[in-house]
């Protein structure tokens, strides 16, 4: 596979020659290690926003070419950081003149009417093939949000999830970021949508700064067990930290989601999710108020846990 690298990165991130021959895993996994070490423990090591971009669009190609030939996803939220990953990924498409990706809408069941106005909006404009995912089979017995779900009237994959979690009680509460509604309703549905689709690859707009949980991820994490199909998650936007997205995204002019405005940092399920103050989310406070502070803080504490089940 030829190994595309954007020139202006190579004197910053990479002690190797441009020129060297390998395969994609043992040379990319190994360049972006590198780069991954001298960003978390070098102090004082900083870099540009548009250097950034670039090392993110940089990953994104290394994904697509390397999986153009299999089935690769894009999980978009209508959230801020994966719709810069989705405007990311339709510069780098134009350039090379690949296949834009398939991209997957998680609907955990209470969805801001925004949001989904939001991606509505962009997948006409451009030109998106986006699926809208949900474990029907969970809300199917819900009227409202913190309806009883009976377990025992589940189908066999979402018992045997339930019980993966330690969970015996015969019924709990429609509420899709608790633990159990946010396994079922978010990871147990992507799950259930990769084993019927045969999607191997997914590109998803996590970043280290955002939570704990996630800052020891990797650009490239494979992922497979019993419960999961065998994938691989693409990370592309790892390195930015959430002042940096608001800097790309209105340097850029990104579309984002007019709750961003009215104060949202972090968007989540409508009934969990609260305003983290009263300015628009980029003249917020970074460093006194955290990212997720709207966010149901429950869940912020078993996200260790969730992620190990498969939770993003």
């Amino acid at each position: 596979m030829k190994i595309y690298f954007p020139d202006k990165l190579l004197p910053v991130f990479f002690t190797r020659a441009a020129q060297k021959k390998t395969l994609f895993n043992d040379y990319v996994v190994d360049l972006l290690t590198q780069l991954q070490q001298k960003i978390q423990n070098e102090p004082g090591f900083d870099i540009k926003i548009e250097d950034k971009i670039n090392l993110s669009q940089w990953i994104i190609l290394q994904a697509l070419t390397q999986f153009e030939k299999q089935k690769i996803t894009l999980a978009w939220t209508g959230g801020k950081d994966s719709t810069l990953i989705l405007w990311m990924v339709r510069e780098v498409v134009e350039k090379h003149k690949l296949k834009m990706p398939h991209c997957m809408f998680i609907n955990e069941g209470h969805v801001f009417e925004e949001i989904t106005d939001f991606v509505k909006e962009l997948t006409q404009k451009w030109k998106l093939q986006v699926t809208e995912v949900h474990n029907h089979n969970v809300s199917s017995q819900a009227k409202k949000i913190g309806d009883p779900i009976t377990v025992a009237k589940l189908d066999e994959i979402n018992r045997q999830e339930i019980k993966r979690l330690g969970y015996n009680k015969p019924t709990f509460p429609y509420e899709p970021e608790s633990y159990v509604g946010n396994h079922l309703m978010k990871t147990v549905a992507m799950n259930r949508f990769l084993a019927e689709t045969k999607y191997n690859a997914v590109i998803t707009g996590i970043r280290w700064d955002e939570q704990e949980a996630r800052a020891h991820e990797q650009y490239f994490s494979p992922r497979g067990d019993k419960f999961t199909p065998d994938h691989m998650r693409i990370h592309p936007i790892l390195h930015l930290t959430e002042k940096e997205i608001w800097e790309a995204i209105r340097k850029f002019k990104i579309p984002y989601c007019k709750l961003y405005k009215e104060g949202y940092r972090s968007l989540g399920a409508k009934g969990t999710t609260h305003k983290a103050g009263n300015k628009p989310a980029w003249e917020q406070d970074f460093d006194k108020v955290p990212e997720r502070a709207g966010r149901r803080q429950d869940k912020e504490g078993i996200m260790a846990n969730l992620r190990k089940l498969g939770y993003m």
